[in-house]
């Protein structure tokens, strides 16, 4: 069976009773239809006495081009927790319609381990990610509007793209205004992906409605005729975009095909923005349950990096143990075999693959100081002779590992993991995160100590328009902000062919952006796209719907 014939064969609970199992109030509840809701924001008030539950973040090993399972190990786990009686809730990002008509098809989870209603999930949602659309374009029309009718502010450069939330390579770069009527200003614009806007990350790190506000109003949107900054409240546009965001900034209610409760709320990609679910979201599930799990994009040196560097700094958490996902594929494919033969036994080509594993631990353990547990996502084609080889070297590092059939059992495939991490959580003591960077430290010092003790980079190359920008965002007085490095997931450099991580390597520096109203820098390295491309054969080709409405092809 296909994912999403899977999901179609289980009966989902009403979502108002999921509601009740974590302590929802009726009128906290907004519905939408029977099987999704949105939780009032007066929830998170009403808890705010209550006691944290813990935190647990999976991240992941450098993955392949179809990922190595994080939401299906998230959901497993969380569906695991509740198999031996522990309160558990599920806290993710909202998919985005670019990977599910691109290469990586859908991101609800996999076989009995998924989110539902998936096609829902996948697709329009409750509309969130297009309320962040509209919210970004609206500021650019307000923009192009304010320069028609006189320029009062002087814009000289606009500096603030708009956005579509697929993948379409050709809005790169585009030239705009050209209808050739009186006093339209042509110009060169461009278009991100919607979950690479500045209005999602700033959605996903505001805290109630008043924080949104003020940080949709300091979004920097151009310079004036003097090299000045102008900002989104210059405009005075911060009360509209916020009101296009009164519903999108109240977190979702789903659940698991084994009825787990799942709030699912913002979606920025980890490669190209800071790849963690709202701050919302996982506050309120620490509220609600005794276990809440938790997902950053991509692999440790990208989602995790920034969920602990960003995310944890700004709203005051921390993840009690990190589960880093792995495959024996993505080992293999870290060791240098072709995709067309990875399922091959190759016992040589792991024991170079382990080291990009090895070093995503190392950077949990030592350099962030935190609990590591790895989980090996199980396939059908890994052979004994391989996890053991990978088993024994984990033990070598001290360091434990639970074997997941995540897929193909849901929760019951996960006991092993759920029991490990309760141990775990019983067994240890209060531990801190070991930030990589402190605030104070200079922008290009921040790059550095990433690259160097994350990526394991011998140092950074900077292009002379980086250097420019750092020096212009020192003069503005925002050098005190976290940095969020836009690099490709396949690697730990910044190159996507170097898949062995080997060699003495740089990372380079393109480009700097501020995202004033965010209140984060994003470092653009390598080849990195904020507006990403299909691929030869997208998923889209296999996604269809029959004349009852049935969808198929989504994965």
């Amino acid at each position: 069976m296909t994912d999403i014939e899977i999901a179609k064969s289980v009966k989902l609970e009403k979502i108002n009773k999921i509601a009740e199992k974590i302590g929802i109030k009726d009128d906290e509840l907004e519905q939408y239809g029977k099987y999704k809701a949105k939780i009032n924001l007066k929830t998170i008030d009403r808890l705010a006495d209550k006691k944290d539950g813990k935190l647990i973040l999976v991240t992941a090993m450098s993955p392949t081009t179809l990922g190595e399972g994080k939401t299906t190990m998230s959901i497993a786990i969380a569906d695991g927790l509740s198999k031996i009686n522990k309160k558990s809730i599920l806290a993710l990002r909202e998919p985005s319609l670019g990977p599910v008509f691109g290469i990586k098809g859908g991101a609800t989870g996999g076989g009995r381990a998924q989110v539902a209603p998936m096609e829902d999930i996948n697709l329009h949602f409750t509309g969130d990610i297009h309320a962040i659309t509209a919210a970004n374009n609206l500021l650019s029309s307000l923009i192009d509007n304010h320069i028609y009718f006189g320029n009062e502010l002087k814009f000289k450069k606009v500096v603030w793209k708009r956005c579509l939330d697929l993948n379409d390579r050709q809005l790169r770069k585009v030239e705009t205004g050209l209808s050739n009527e009186k006093n339209i200003k042509p110009r060169t614009d461009a278009f991100d992906i919607t979950v690479a806007s500045e209005i999602m990350a700033i959605l996903c790190l505001s805290q109630n409605i008043k924080e949104l506000k003020e940080n949709l109003g300091n979004i920097l949107v151009g310079y004036d005729e003097e090299e000045k900054p102008i900002y989104a409240k210059q405009l005075k546009v911060e009360g509209a975009l916020a009101t296009l965001l009164k519903d999108a900034i109240k977190p979702n209610l789903v659940q698991t095909l084994e009825h787990t409760p799942a709030i699912i709320h913002g979606g920025p990609f980890a490669n190209i923005a800071h790849g963690c679910n709202s701050i919302i979201a996982t506050k309120l599930g620490m509220k609600l349950a005794d276990y809440t799990i938790t997902e950053a994009g991509f692999g440790a040196d990208l989602g995790a990096e920034k969920f602990l560097n960003i995310k944890c700094r700004k709203a005051q958490i921390k993840p009690d143990i990190i589960v880093i996902v792995a495959t024996i594929k993505a080992l293999k494919y870290h060791g240098g075999v072709e995709k067309e033969k990875i399922q091959e036994e190759n016992v040589e080509a792991i024991k170079i693959g382990i080291n990009n594993l090895k070093k995503h631990i190392e950077n949990i353990k030592e350099k962030f100081g935190l609990r590591v547990i790895v989980a090996l996502n199980h396939y059908n084609t890994d052979t004994q002779k391989e996890i053991e080889y990978l088993q024994n070297e984990l033990e070598k590092e001290n360091v434990e590992m639970s074997i997941v059939d995540a897929w193909e059992k849901g929760g019951e495939g996960a006991i092993d993991i759920a029991n490990k991490i309760v141990k775990d959580l019983e067994d240890i003591q209060e531990n801190d995160i070991h930030y990589i960077y402190d605030l104070k430290d200079d922008i290009k010092t921040k790059i550095e100590k990433v690259a160097k003790e994350i990526y394991g980079a011998v140092g950074v190359k900077y292009e002379n328009e980086a250097l420019q920008e750092i020096e212009k965002i020192e003069k503005m007085g925002y050098n005190k902000l976290p940095i969020c490095i836009a690099k490709t997931q396949y690697s730990l450099s910044d190159d996507p062919k170097n898949l062995q991580g080997t060699g003495e390597y740089y990372i380079h520096v393109r480009n700097i952006e501020v995202k004033s109203g965010a209140g984060f820098i994003v470092v653009i390295t390598g080849k990195i796209m904020t507006m990403p491309g299909l691929p030869r054969k997208p998923a889209a080709e296999n996604i269809d719907i029959d004349n009852d409405g049935n969808v198929t092809g989504i994965f």
